[in-house]
């Protein structure tokens, strides 16, 4: 998961193996995955939340996110949820329309929230849809 997490993501933040391991040892984390990707999340009472979402650069463009969000989406609901969160760059063109193509409405902004390794900040997006209980 690490491995595609650095590949995935910007150079100045991905995932260590150490960071996943202790993400997916909190209280209600989760992870759905593809061969080349996958997502984790939380849901805790009746909500979720998306904390990344990863597809390997040569497997983008095939329907794997939108697969991770459905599962992501399907999961969360089993476990209670009724709304989820999400939060992405607002430079990150790609994913926000993965995003708005399958559902989720944005609902609000952090100003300067990711430091780049240039020193700019960027704006974080947060996102949320209405899920399907299971």
């Amino acid at each position: 998961m690490a491995a595609i997490h650095r590949a995935a993501m910007p150079p100045d933040r991905p995932w260590s193996a150490d960071e996943i391991t202790s993400i997916l040892n909190t209280h209600g984390a989760f992870f759905v995955a593809v061969p080349s990707g996958f997502a984790v999340g939380r849901a805790i009472a009746d909500e979720a939340e998306l904390l990344t979402l990863c597809v390997a650069p040569g497997h983008r463009r095939m329907g794997l996110g939108r697969r991770l969000l459905a599962a992501f989406g399907a999961e969360a609901g089993l476990r209670g949820a009724n709304t989820a969160y999400l939060e992405v760059a607002a430079d990150n063109a790609a994913a926000i329309g993965l995003y708005e193509g399958n559902g989720w409405v944005q609902s609000g902004r952090r100003n300067a929230y990711y430091a780049r390794d240039t020193g700019a900040h960027v704006d974080a997006l947060i996102f949320h849809k209405a899920l399907v209980r299971g």
